[in-house]
């Protein structure tokens, strides 16, 4: 066996597992890896002999060693050991935390780095604490490339495994601030808390995809903009408050040529969008805990409709809808789209924090939302200018209950409403599809109501199923029911 020498070991050599590990060599750390299949250890090792410069340091490839038995990789770790997991979620995970449990010791740590379900990391948490080991699951955003130079991470689960993890996690993540060296890792909370942080920023990238994919069709539909012009609007925006990752690679997407047609490449993919499940776990748990993360589903549904493209095409043959023609000022229009696009982007954000508020009641996480805001600032696929924004208000605030409500955000959509109203009835007028946009718009003015028709709901209910309903003129909690048969009128 051999002597342990790493700082820490990585388990499953994917191109993110890979580039984890070149991270954290890169940085200074010693690192045994492994994967089942021992052939990739062994090319992983070859190709780094030879990589460049940027991707390997001087002496990198030192410090990396492969083994092809989890006995030996074990053995080759420093106490305690810290093991990070790189492989598929779901039963994968389960399997190589079985073969792992026999190998390690008490306060050993074994890191889930992968894209698990929260409800998995919980139950993970507990099964190990219970066997005497400390759990983590993490987030990790911005892909192969993050993975490299530095992701968004948000770690979650056993908290005294926090501090033997800190060096390397912060060392390799992201930096943002003035300076360049305030890390885009913190610690988040207990369990699956990190995890969920996960989820709940995959959903809300869902939800800025497809808002910039609506702005993109009503320009091009609306205004009949060349991917020229969209080009240099996309550019424009990226230089302003909607300054971010999406954004920025939204106008590199407009400048790219198919090399077999030469036509713009965006006009030769197929129009149907995949998913990898995150965001609809999202929506799934929101309708748990009953609340209203409605742009975020409507994202998730618009990928849906995608998918059904033949029946769509056939659709297209029989359906009709308006044939109206925009004839207003195409440059305003442009302006409305933009203040349309950042006021939705704000209530998808607003909702995505107010579900995670949720769950932090739900499981008792203590969630420090400022904190989160910072680590979705550099690293990740919504990483953002407004972010920081996003940071300052919860450091003014930390109990502010939704985004809205801070004097910042509520100037900002109140300014763009005029804009974001104009945009969605023009969709609807012109019949082009914009869920997200009207999404956002409806839970703006359902929140900005002091009373709702559901009242008139809570009467059906009890009509038909004698649900019982409160009053306004009595103390909450307190319920009622009426024989609506007797005492109707007709």
């Amino acid at each position: 066996m051999p002597s342990p020498t790493h700082d820490i070991g990585l388990i499953g050599l994917a191109v993110m597992g890979q580039n984890l590990v070149l991270n954290m060599a890169n940085h200074g750390f010693s690192v045994g890896v492994y994967n089942r299949t021992t052939s990739v250890t062994d090319e992983f090792l070859a190709e780094i002999r030879s990589a460049p410069e940027d991707k390997v340091h001087a002496g990198t490839t030192e410090r990396i060693q492969g083994y092809h038995s989890l006995e030996e990789f074990v053995g080759s770790l420093k106490s305690p050991r810290r093991v990070m997991i790189m492989v598929k979620a779901g039963k994968p995970v389960d399997a190589v935390i079985d073969q792992l449990k026999p190998l390690l010791s008490k306060g050993d740590i074994i890191i889930d780095g992968g894209n698990s379900d929260f409800r998995d990391t919980n139950r993970r948490h507990e099964e190990l604490k219970a066997a005497g080991l400390r759990f983590i699951g993490t987030g990790v955003s911005g892909g192969e490339e993050g993975a490299l130079k530095g992701p968004s991470i948000m770690p979650g689960g056993h908290e005294e495994a926090w501090p033997f993890v800190k060096d390397v996690f912060q060392a390799i993540s992201a930096k943002v601030g003035p300076k360049g060296d305030v890390p885009c890792c913190e610690w988040v909370g207990e369990a699956g808390a990190g995890h969920y942080v996960k989820m709940v920023h995959n959903g809300i990238e869902y939800g800025d995809m497809q808002l910039i994919c609506e702005a993109y069709f009503i320009l091009k539909q609306a205004l009949g903009l060349s991917n020229q012009e969209l080009f240099e609007v996309f550019r424009d925006w990226n230089e302003g408050e909607l300054e971010s990752y999406l954004i920025e690679i939204t106008r590199d997407i407009f400048t790219v040529k198919d090399k077999e047609t030469g036509k713009d490449l965006v006009d030769v993919i197929l129009d149907t969008a995949q998913q990898k499940g995150t965001g609809k776990w999202m929506s799934q748990h929101a309708l748990d805990l009953g609340v209203p993360t409605t742009l975020i589903t409507e994202a998730v549904y618009a990928r849906c409709v995608s998918a059904q493209k033949d029946a769509r095409e056939r659709a297209a043959k029989l359906l009709k809808g308006p044939d109206a023609k925009f004839d207003g000022d195409r440059r305003q229009f442009i302006e409305d789209v933009r203040q349309a696009l950042y006021a939705s982007k704000l209530c998808s954000y607003a909702q995505g924090y107010v579900q995670l508020d949720a769950a932090a009641q739900e499981f008792g996480w203590k969630l420090n939302n400022g904190n989160i805001a910072l680590l979705w600032r550099g690293g990740c696929i919504i990483r953002s200018r407004f972010l920081a924004d996003i940071k300052a208000a919860f450091d003014k605030n930390p109990q502010l209950e939704n985004l809205l409500l801070d004097d910042f955000f509520r100037k900002a959509v109140d300014a763009a409403q005029p804009s974001w109203r104009r945009v969605v009835s023009t969709a609807v007028q012109l019949g082009l599809p914009a869920p997200a946009f009207a999404a956002a718009l409806s839970y703006y003015d359902g929140y900005r109501q002091a009373r709702l028709p559901a009242n008139l709901l809570q009467a059906q209910r009890d009509y038909f199923g004698a649900h019982t309903y409160e009053r306004l003129d009595k103390p909450r909690g307190e319920m009622f029911h009426t024989d609506w048969i007797r005492e109707r009128r007709i």
